[in-house]
């Protein structure tokens, strides 16, 4: 059986809009990190795989040897703009085509990787004049080459509303986001990129699905809670793993109960006239 099939997926936004804070909530161990330019990062874990380079080569060993199964390439645009500067002297034309083949590769490298790898890259927006937001390059001489979110079956776009950050999961028209049907639950979830590769996860069936105890139904990730933090909480609180849905339940009926027994019995007398309220008979 071929295992080899990673899935690269693209993370849109604006510089300050939360692209790179979305990798907040990984532990250190649970990210490998390839910083295109070596910027810091604005949170405070420091993931210990982290590669800093705009080298296409150095990357690719990188993706092949860490043992992280969540890549992260961040500011993916400056391996173009980079190679772009570099060779900025360069009077043909090819260096446009060359430099399209370079991101290319480097995207479809992904698809030889073990199936349990997700590879995100993180690339700012352009806006064009008639208003529409897609992937940044180099100019129209390297988009005439390739369109980079046609390499991606999901592409996921920042955005700042009321002071709360997220993503957007679909296009409104004016940009280029996409996602699989039923893989999230609204137009716009938290940037919480954690959530984001659990759904994945979950959705192409590169995780077990944890069953829930009392429906029998998978376990599914709710708003910013992963089916695994769930899992472990309700295991923790209930003594076994729960859906959603019957941990609210299940809390309702603990509610329940100890309203009840913080009732005083009528009579008020002997061991069956007890109340029982927050630690005091």
């Amino acid at each position: 059986e071929d295992n080899t099939m990673g899935l690269p997926i693209l993370i849109l936004g604006y510089s300050g809009s939360g692209k790179s804070a979305s990798m907040r909530n990984f532990g250190a161990d649970e990210i490998a990190l390839v910083n295109v330019n070596g910027k810091a990062l604005p949170f405070r874990t420091q993931f210990r795989q982290v590669l800093c380079s705009d080298q296409y080569p150095e990357i690719d060993r990188f993706l092949r040897s860490v043992t992280a199964k969540v890549i992260v390439i961040d500011d993916c645009q400056y391996l173009m703009a980079n190679e772009f500067m570099r060779r900025a002297k360069e009077k043909s034309y090819d260096k446009f085509t060359e430099i399209g083949q370079s991101f290319w590769t480097l995207v479809h490298s992904v698809f030889t990787l073990p199936q349990d790898v997700t590879v995100y890259f993180l690339s700012h927006i352009d806006t064009d004049e008639n208003g529409r937001q897609k992937a940044k390059t180099i100019g129209k001489l390297l988009d005439e080459k390739i369109t980079v979110e046609g390499m991606f079956t999901t592409v996921l776009k920042t955005v700042v509303q009321d002071g709360q950050y997220l993503f957007a999961t679909q296009t409104d028209g004016r940009d280029t986001c996409k996602s699989p049907m039923g893989l999230f639950p609204s137009m716009y979830i938290d940037n919480d990129l954690k959530a984001v590769d659990s759904a994945i996860r979950e959705y192409y069936s590169l995780m077990p699905e944890v069953i829930c105890a009392d429906c029998g139904k998978a376990v599914r990730a709710v708003k910013n809670k992963t089916a695994a933090d769930i899992a472990a909480g309700t295991q923790k609180t209930y003594g076994k793993k729960l859906c959603w849905e019957c941990a609210c339940k299940a809390m309702k009926q603990r509610k329940e109960q100890t309203n009840a027994n913080a009732q005083t019995v009528p009579d008020g007398t002997g061991a069956a006239g007890q109340s029982v309220v927050a630690g005091r008979a």
